[in-house]
């Protein structure tokens, strides 16, 4: 099967994404929340069923957080065979559904590995993430273990599941903004710190200060902004 789901979501569901929306973004790393979003998608699913989330970053896919050996395993083999249900599912935005993995024809290598390590079904629903390509993942033990109920809800997680990694993508930019403009400034102050100890010991102007401090820098193969808190620390400025 590839295409859309539809229906309500099995007892439960709505409970479980009320959980998610009661946590606070900010407090909580990309982990921990995709973490906490498989583990209630495994709440509602079938008896058995592991589930797992595939992020692919500049095409390049990996496992978000899993909830048990057998959905890591068989991400991995689609990885490592650059195709399969997940894969498709996370590059054609379409979900993907295996309901008896002994007569599905499609990915007839991965089709083995999926046999042999006890999956029968699954389910593989897209995350319409801002930037980048995501995948919420099912597997069950059991033939056609999911019905329109599962599908809806498994549907939902992952709508939950793109805003919370875009949002959370969003909160690291702010963060790391934050952190870079303060590393900046701290070099600033730094820099004209060390400036005006040069001017007063060798009586010079603030530009020929710095050209000292540049100078230095380049002797030393160091950055300036090293070199300045070296001066403003020790008072000696080296080489």
């Amino acid at each position: 099967m590839t295409g859309s789901v539809g229906g309500p979501s099995p007892p439960g569901t709505r409970e479980a994404l009320d959980e998610l929306a009661r946590l606070v973004l900010a407090d909580e790393s990309l982990q921990s929340v995709l973490e906490r979003v498989v583990g209630l998608v495994r709440r509602v699913m079938p008896a058995g069923a592991e589930v797992s989330i595939t992020v692919l970053r500049d095409q390049r896919p990996t496992t978000a957080a899993s909830t048990g050996e057998l959905a890591l395993h068989l991400d991995e083999a689609q990885y490592g065979q650059g195709y399969g249900p997940c894969m498709d599912a996370a590059l054609s935005g379409q979900f993907v559904e295996v309901t008896d993995g002994r007569t599905e024809t499609r990915w007839p290598e991965y089709m083995t590995t999926f046999l042999r390590s006890g999956a029968l079904s699954s389910l593989a629903a897209p995350v319409p993430a801002a930037q980048l390509a995501a995948c919420l993942n099912v597997y069950s033990p059991a033939a056609a273990a999911l019905t329109d109920q599962h599908r809806q809800a498994v549907a939902d997680f992952a709508a939950y599941a793109a805003v919370a990694l875009s949002n959370i993508d969003a909160l690291q930019d702010a963060r790391d903004q934050a952190e870079h403009l303060r590393t900046a400034m701290e070099s600033r102050a730094a820099i004209e710190q060390a400036k005006g100890i040069l001017m007063e010991r060798h009586k010079v102007t603030a530009d020929q200060a710095f050209r000292l401090l540049a100078g230095a820098s380049m002797r030393a193969n160091r950055k300036v902004r090293d070199l300045a808190e070296d001066l403003v620390l020790t008072g000696e400025l080296s080489p």
